[in-house]
């Protein structure tokens, strides 16, 4: 198993080279092809209705202005996969907003590789539930990028937050083409006691004889907490100097509202380190 194309979603902020630096860092390895999309904004819906009328001056200036900062976006894209060596890659511009966009392109690519949620750099063409959607509507595993932080490496000290259920087997299953290539793998169990059935009667055991048959080197630790398991899943990556978090991703949504689950959320609002993703 391996990933054979990889999707990053390039915007202004920031942080999309930095996004665009890791995707194609993993591309590298994984002699994968490497997309770079950028979104207008403008959901595909309303062009498909006709309801974009180009009489209109106002709204034909800023479409303009959409478009405009979409090929901003790819240009430094493709500076940056050119500049690293990617051998195969391409980019493109959706008619769409980040969702809709990234979201349908999503299942036709391996990995999905996006950044955390940043209140302090609202973007037009980005919702702010944009992460959140991915995971629970595209179907495939994304890589989260904080929007804080320097990661000189990514993948060699995961920390995988293991809790048995269909959501945290479907994440660890999807990460395995990055747990292969770890140096360790640390699995962290919290307050197991409370789903005896699911960990048998060695809270570990089984998933730990599962990633070793793939040859990977994991070690097991078993944990019990009476605060928020979201910030004792933190604290513990910060103490083992993990570089990339693997959990699944619970909730669901309700139309466009994403209701997540309270790891989740805290997760996703307060992650220190890249987290890869699964619903």
């Amino acid at each position: 198993m391996s990933y054979k194309t990889i999707l990053v979603h390039v915007d202004e902020s920031s942080r999309s080279d930095l996004r665009v630096r890791i995707a194609s860092e993993l591309a590298k390895n994984e002699d994968a092809h490497l997309i770079g999309t950028a979104v207008t904004g403008v959901s595909r819906f309303i062009y498909q209705d006709g309801n974009i009328s180009a009489s209109d001056p106002n709204l034909a200036i800023h479409l303009k202005f959409l478009r405009e900062r979409a090929e901003k976006a790819i240009f430094g894209f493709k500076t940056v996969a050119t500049e690293l060596g990617v051998n195969s890659y391409e980019s493109m511009i959706s008619n769409d907003e980040a969702g809709g966009g990234i979201g349908l392109l999503a299942r036709y690519s391996d990995l999905v590789v996006l950044g955390q949620t940043n209140r302090d750099e609202p973007s037009p063409s980005v919702l702010s539930d944009f992460p959140e959607y991915i995971v629970m509507n595209s179907g495939r595993p994304a890589l989260i990028i904080p929007y804080a932080g320097d990661f000189s490496s990514i993948a060699k000290r995961p920390l995988i937050s293991w809790d048995a259920s269909r959501e945290s087997t479907r994440a660890v299953t999807d990460a395995i083409p990055l747990l292969k290539r770890a140096d360790l793998v640390q699995v962290a169990l919290f307050n197991p006691s409370a789903k005896p059935d699911a960990h048998g009667e060695q809270p570990g055991a089984d998933i730990a004889l599962f990633l070793a048959r793939h040859g990977i080197k994991v070690e097991v630790s078993v944990h019990k907490t009476s605060t928020d398991i979201g910030n004792a899943i933190l604290s513990l990556s910060h103490d083992l100097d993990s570089d990339m978090l693997v959990m699944g991703g619970y909730g669901h949504s309700r139309f466009r509202e994403m209701i997540m689950g309270g790891v989740t959320r805290t997760i996703l609002e307060s992650m220190t380190i890249p987290v890869f993703m699964s619903h």
